[in-house]
């Protein structure tokens, strides 16, 4: 028995305001932190079917990042010191020196970051489909101009309210699934499209969610930056990903392979969620990376 799972609230503050922040547990052992990909889309809860698959070797604990997740979000012109800040926060005082943190998507660079900056902060770092660029600056070949305007304009509230409603529309939400998150076109049924309706949905959600898509969150400049930071990390790194994987974001996948500090697992199925979609085949890669580094910690 796993026992159930445990949510609670972490108070975190940024340049004078107060952020509510949410976090589940779940499971006993070694801690793993999980950290969701930042997304219009993204929760904490998105992590659950790892934690459930997980918990039975580990204790997990999924965190939200400010901005994102279910809880109100203040009008914060988030940036990605922010975010390197909170993590910071995280591992100084919410999730200790964990055994392993596994971060999907965007979160990967700013996991990356942390373990770079800080050896041994993170524990093993468990990427699954790491990115580091947005969206709308990985299909514009990395122009952020028109990014940075939309993010501007987003702080006028009628434009702001305006862009952010065209952005997560429910036939955008729909989309954008089957285009690039979901292998499976039919995976995003009613009920799992009125979650995501409820996460977009949510008081304030357009703030992180428009300065994520328009590039602005991006907290490395360039490949370069990406494959050089993970290459100056002594512990392995484990990255798993879908062979379905959208061709841009492969690539940057791709180039994290080749490093000789990275191990890698490609599924035969899966695009971007494909820790949310194939739970199970994500888990036993990193039960697996784990099982022997684990044995050498606990002796």
């Amino acid at each position: 028995m796993i026992g159930s799972v445990t949510s609670d609230h972490f108070a975190w503050n940024w340049k004078g305001k107060a952020v509510e922040v949410g976090l589940d547990r779940l499971g006993a052992g070694a801690t793993l932190l999980l950290l969701p990909a930042l997304s219009s889309i993204s929760t904490r809860r998105e992590m659950r079917p790892l934690q459930e698959r997980l918990a039975s070797d580990f204790a997990t604990v999924a965190i939200d990042w400010p901005g994102f997740g279910d809880e109100p979000r203040p009008p914060i012109p988030w940036q990605p010191a922010a975010y390197v800040a909170f993590l910071q926060d995280v591992l100084t005082h919410v999730v200790v020196h964990p055994f392993a943190t596994i971060a999907a998507g965007h979160a990967a660079s700013y996991a990356l970051a942390a373990a770079a900056g800080s050896p041994n902060s993170t524990g093993l770092l468990c990427l699954i489909a790491p990115t580091w660029r947005g969206p709308l600056p990985t299909v514009t070949g990395g122009r952020r101009q028109v990014g940075e305007w939309i993010s501007r304009a987003s702080d006028i509230p009628v434009l702001g309210h305006l862009l952010y409603r065209l952005n997560v529309s429910p036939p955008v939400i729909r989309m954008m699934a089957r285009g690039h998150v979901y292998a499976d076109p039919d995976w995003l049924t009613r009920e799992r499209l009125a979650q995501k309706m409820a996460v977009v949905s949510a008081p304030g959600a357009l703030h992180a969610s428009i300065r994520f898509v328009t590039g602005m969150l991006d907290l490395m400049a360039s490949r370069t930056s990406f494959v050089d930071t993970a290459r100056g990390i002594k512990e392995p790194i484990l990255v798993v990903y879908g062979a379905a994987t959208p061709t841009r974001s492969k690539a940057e996948m791709l180039a994290l392979v080749d490093l000789p500090n990275v191990r890698y697992v490609e599924l035969p199925f899966g695009k971007l969620a494909v820790h949310e979609e194939f739970p199970d085949t994500v888990a036993e890669a990193v039960r697996s990376f784990l099982a022997g580094w684990e044995q050498v910690t606990l002796r």
